[in-house]
């Protein structure tokens, strides 16, 4: 009995080696050649990522030793405890700037893609007289810089009167021009027979929406949900001016308010460092999630 199963186990292990034997012929050497000269240039774009996992951890003498270390070489979690030790005696803990962000974040995060939908669908399959002039406004929109639009912005929300409010943070990040291009390419990409057919067997227009046109941009809505996440986790415009209110704040703002104000550049740089890597962990996460998505959006995204 042990003679046949080790007989069976060396077929098998014959099998698997003979499958990648030919796999390894199947590739093209210009492909390993290519992978060769690019894998420096990934571990060379990898280093910051590791600097600012080290740089976390890092006890206070080893933040400000010169030379630098790039590696941590007494690995500590004290900056954390600092940094959470720090709201502990204040009115507002740094729990509450946490829950801030992750409300305002997903909130806005929803509010772009969906907004960015509806408004790519009908320039894309329903163009009426104007259209490419609406599109034309909407990419021109990325050439104003947000300072020049801050006093407008703070008008407007001063005028609803949704000043230290969840709203006044969502509000002012729904219009998202790089959603709505990216939405629109790959809207056109739908075929019109597709939809017309869907329409023919009684769906309605909203039904044809949701459920054909949608299914089908998924790439393109994960790549906007990531670039949504982004903008809103790290957004510091809406704490900084439409909130008088400390507990109303997000996690970014008070961030920013680690080193400020003080009388030497030495003090909380390990509770900064920590606040750092919890800022860049999410994102980091979110796109690891949808990194395929990202690039099947990028490699479609001009092809109509």
């Amino acid at each position: 009995m042990q003679e046949a199963r080790m007989t069976v186990m060396q077929r098998k292990l014959k099998i698997k080696w003979s499958d990648f034997i030919l796999a390894l012929r199947l590739i093209d050497r210009a492909q390993i050649w290519i992978a060769i000269c690019l894998l420096p240039l990934a571990i060379f774009m990898l280093l910051p990522l590791v600097y600012l996992f080290n740089h976390a951890f890092k006890p206070l003498h080893e933040l400000f030793m010169f030379p630098p270390t790039f590696i941590v070489r007494e690995p500590t979690t004290g900056n954390f405890s600092e940094l959470f030790a720090m709201t502990a005696s204040t009115i507002v803990p740094v729990s509450r700037y946490v829950f801030n962000s992750i409300v305002v974040t997903l909130l806005s995060s929803v509010a772009m893609v969906i907004t960015g939908a509806m408004c790519a669908y009908p320039l894309s399959k329903h163009p009426f007289p104007g259209s490419k002039i609406v599109l034309g406004l909407i990419m021109l929109s990325l050439l104003f810089a947000t300072e020049a639009i801050a006093i407008p912005r703070f008008i407007v929300i001063q005028s609803l009167g949704i000043m230290n409010t969840y709203l006044g943070h969502v509000l002012p990040l729904v219009a998202m021009p790089v959603g709505v291009f990216l939405l629109k390419q790959f809207m056109d990409q739908v075929p019109n027979e597709l939809l017309e057919a869907a329409k023919i067997d009684g769906a309605k227009e909203f039904t044809v929406f949701l459920r054909i046109v949608m299914p089908i941009v998924t790439p393109a809505i994960a790549t906007i949900s990531i670039l949504a996440f982004q903008s809103a986790w790290g957004n510091l415009e809406t704490s900084t001016l439409f909130m008088q209110e400390d507990s109303m704040k997000t996690l970014p703002f008070y961030m920013g308010t680690l080193t400020s104000g003080l009388s030497n550049s030495v003090a909380r740089q390990g509770a900064a460092a920590a606040g750092a890597l919890i800022m860049f962990l999410p994102s980091l996460i979110i796109f690891l999630i949808f990194q395929r998505k990202v690039i099947t959006t990028m490699a479609h995204s001009g092809i109509k």
